[in-house]
């Protein structure tokens, strides 16, 4: 099993889904996990509570990534909790989709707010809170920002924007010994897609149809790249967008 035993990651947005089963798996994979929220604290809890009942370390910090001094608060209460900090998930996000014709200047800019500023703010303080042997950004993406899927026009652009952030931020922080990455996932099974009927539908038909290990995707398979990113065994790796779609494009 990959050792992040030592280390120090904080997750955003880590109440459900994807979130919270990347905290589970790198706190089993030994590091310590702050798992932040913005809403959900009863869900925080339940992933920090399952952490906990299996040895591991975690704390729950609300805070939104799209308010800097929520980020700030979100670093410097994890440093309290742990001394340090080696890993940064940034899977806070939103999502609308819609027709061009109902797009609004609101939802542009919750979206944006979330998904891209609220991605390169936390990459920000994570910058000050590494140490000197540097650490790891991972940046979630999705398929999306290269699908051109009709009704996905501000999601895919949030997307394509944390994609190109990835890139320039592996340039600029790799003297720094810091590693940015993007994970990009094609549809995953989620609280959030259940909420929308999303699965069944002919939109999920389609996608299952046509992606080549033809099925939905687990919040788990999403974790484990994670947790290759976040740890040694990734060291020569900086600047890429690595898909975690069962193939789907």
């Amino acid at each position: 099993m990959t050792d992040l035993k030592g280390k120090v990651a904080v997750v955003t947005g880590a109440s459900k889904g994807i979130g919270a089963e990347i905290a589970r798996a790198l706190a089993e994979a030994g590091a310590a996990v702050t798992v932040n929220y913005a809403s959900s604290k009863e869900g925080a809890d339940r992933v920090v509570a399952d952490i906990k009942s299996k040895g591991g370390k975690a704390i729950s910090v609300k805070g939104s990534v799209a308010n800097g001094e929520d980020i700030k608060n979100i670093f410097a209460e994890t440093k309290k909790a742990f001394g340090s900090v080696d890993i940064l998930v940034n899977n806070a996000g939103v999502y609308l989709f819609q027709p061009l014709e109902s797009v609004t200047e609101e939802e542009f800019h919750r979206q944006f707010d979330t998904n891209v500023l609220g991605t390169i703010l936390a990459a920000q303080e994570a910058a000050k809170y590494f140490g000197p042997d540097g650490g790891s950004i991972i940046n979630v993406s999705s398929v999306a920002s290269q699908a051109s899927i009709p009704g996905s026009v501000v999601y895919a652009s949030t997307k394509a924007a944390v994609d190109e952030v990835t890139r320039v931020l592996a340039a600029e922080l790799g003297p720094k010994k810091i590693r940015v990455n993007t994970l990009a996932p094609g549809l995953v099974e989620t609280e959030g897609v259940h909420a929308q009927g999303i699965l069944g539908s002919d939109f999920a038909n389609t996608v299952v149809a046509e992606t080549p290990l033809g099925r939905v995707g687990q919040p788990d398979d999403i974790a484990k790249v994670a947790v290759f990113l976040a740890s040694d065994q990734s060291g020569w790796v900086t600047g890429e967008r690595l898909a975690v779609s069962g193939g789907s494009r």
